[in-house]
Formats: C-alpha cells, sequence, structure tokens
C-alpha cells in the first residue's frame, strides 16, 4: 500500500495542511487512489453482492459505486483471504494432533494429554517449513496488481 500511502499524502493531506484545499475536497482527492487499490483486491462477486444489498443499480461501473460499498466488498475479500490462509495453518495442525492422539490411544496412555506432546510438534513443523515466510508471501501475494 506503500505507492497508495504517498499518493494519499503527497495530493490530499499536504495539500489540505498547508491550506490549500478543503476536507471536503482533500477526501475526494484521496478517495480515487485509494478505491482503485480497494477494487484491484476485490472480487466482482463480493462488489456485486455488496451492491446489491446496498440497492445500487447493477450496471453501474466500479469505481462510480459509493465509497462505502466498495469499502464493505473489500473487506469481505479480505475475510475471505483471511479465512483461506487459516485454513492453510489449521489443517496440518489438526492433522498432527489426530496423529498424536492416536499414537498415544495405541500405547494405551490415556491421561496424558495430547496437547503435551503435541505442541512441540506443531512448533517444530511450522518453524521447519518457515512459516512465517510462507504466512507474510501467502499475505502479500493475495494483493494483486502492486
Amino acid at each position: 500500500m506503500r505507492p497508495v500511502g504517498e499518493q494519499i499524502w503527497n495530493e490530499a493531506f499536504v495539500p489540505y495542511d498547508k491550506d490549500k484545499i478543503t476536507l471536503e475536497q482533500a477526501l475526494k482527492t484521496a478517495e480515487v487512489p485509494l478505491s482503485r487499490f480497494m477494487l484491484a483486491q476485490t472480487s466482482k462477486a463480493a462488489l456485486n453482492q455488496v451492491a446489491h444489498l446496498a440497492g445500487e443499480p447493477a450496471d453501474l461501473a466500479p469505481m462510480q459505486r459509493g465509497f462505502t460499498v466498495k469499502l464493505a466488498a473489500f473487506v469481505l475479500s479480505e475475510l475471505k483471504s483471511a479465512f483461506q490462509i487459516g485454513c492453510m495453518l489449521f489443517i496440518p495442525f489438526l492433522i498432527i494432533d489426530l496423529v498424536v492422539s492416536s499414537v498415544l490411544m495405541a500405547m494405551g496412555m490415556m491421561m496424558l494429554s495430547p496437547l503435551v506432546i503435541s505442541l512441540p510438534f506443531k512448533l517444530l513443523l511450522f518453524v521447519l517449513v518457515d512459516g512465517w515466510t510462507l504466512t507474510v508471501n501467502t499475505l502479500v501475494g493475495s494483493i494483486h496488481g502492486y
């Protein structure tokens, strides 16, 4: 978002701070690059769904939609990306829990909590596969066009 932030800073905030433009003009100026960024990350299905719920006409171009519609659709799309990243982290950890529980039950250790055994394995797996790098790359890779 750095290019978008710098553009908003230079074209909207600095002139407003120097009293060259009004607050309304600064907000309108800042809305254009922010809307472009949000629309590049927003799925068309989410945008159409939010626009329908807001009662906007279906034939409007994405840039002509209201800012609140674009913002809500952007948040929905980002929540979908966050859910996908969470699933990618959860599934391997669930498999580790199932394997550890099965092994403990097979050995007759019913009173030993599987969490005590599986947590170090989860941490070890996360470190071995360089989990932070994979998570950050997936998160940054979800940003299209920037």
